[in-house]
């Protein structure tokens, strides 16, 4: 049994490999995890997944841990390899997609990361780790000055309100002062998703491909993807479980 962990900023997430079979997936909030199930022993961190009902503890005693993710560095999982994070989801876009040769667009809670992936090998990358307007983070930030749900905020891609502010907190007052002018909700919430596509294309232009796999949790954003589609030449594919893809390709790397 392998387990790999991506500890990322927002959510936690966990992907149980038997050999090359996915046994579970699962997710928690990471800090609710933290301070409900985890503890500091010197300087590593025990997570008690047992406790926190993930996995059965004879699952747990059983498998070999590979961790990544926003916390792999700040925190030492006891028990666990680490390695990068641009290494574990590269390698899980593999394994879900089946693809040697592709762009990687992995977008987190709180930050972006770019991949070019030749002959099944990652030739270059690039990450915007410095300012949460490019990653999920954004999308909630919107959501909540909008008073919708993420689920209604990624149906609409359609007629988008040009939005042009490039951070996330004047992007907050250009965007009331856009509800103020009276535009309809639903060409408000596609000028939001709109305006992440653009903040990531410079990133994408360094990397052309024929295919882009979309992966982390804004993979789930539709009108996200509908954009992509409409703007760049890509084919944008996107895998089985985006969100799990980092978690996905730790366990693939699990010796």
């Amino acid at each position: 049994m392998k387990l790999g962990i991506d500890l990322g900023s927002r959510k936690a997430k966990f992907a149980l490999l038997d050999g090359d079979r996915i046994v579970r997936l699962a997710d928690f909030d990471t800090i609710p995890l933290y301070k409900r199930f985890g503890r500091m022993a010197g300087e590593e961190l025990t997570l008690d997944l047992a406790g926190a009902q993930l996995f059965e503890a004879s699952e747990i005693a059983a498998a070999a841990f590979v961790v990544t993710g926003y916390g792999r560095n700040t925190l030492c999982l006891k028990g666990a390899t680490v390695i990068s994070e641009i290494r574990a989801h590269v390698t899980g876009a593999q394994f879900q997609t089946g693809l040697h040769d592709f762009t990687l667009l992995d977008m987190g809670g709180q930050d972006t990361k770019v991949a070019q992936v030749r002959g099944g090998r990652l030739v270059d990358f690039v990450m915007n780790d410095k300012c949460a307007a490019s990653s999920g983070r954004y999308l909630e930030n919107m959501a909540a000055v909008l008073e919708v749900s993420l689920v209604e905020l990624a149906s609409h891609w359609e007629e988008p309100v040009e939005l042009d502010a490039t951070c996330g907190i004047f992007g907050e007052s250009e965007l009331i002062g856009q509800i103020l002018h009276g535009y309809p909700l639903a060409r408000l919430c596609a000028g939001v998703n709109r305006t992440l596509v653009k903040r990531v294309l410079p990133m994408l232009r360094r990397f052309p491909a024929p295919n882009l796999v979309l992966t982390g949790g804004v993979a789930l954003n539709q009108a996200l993807v509908r954009i992509l589609q409409q703007e760049t030449a890509f084919n944008v594919i996107v895998p089985e479980h985006p969100q799990h893809n980092g978690a996905i390709g730790c366990a693939t790397l699990n010796p």
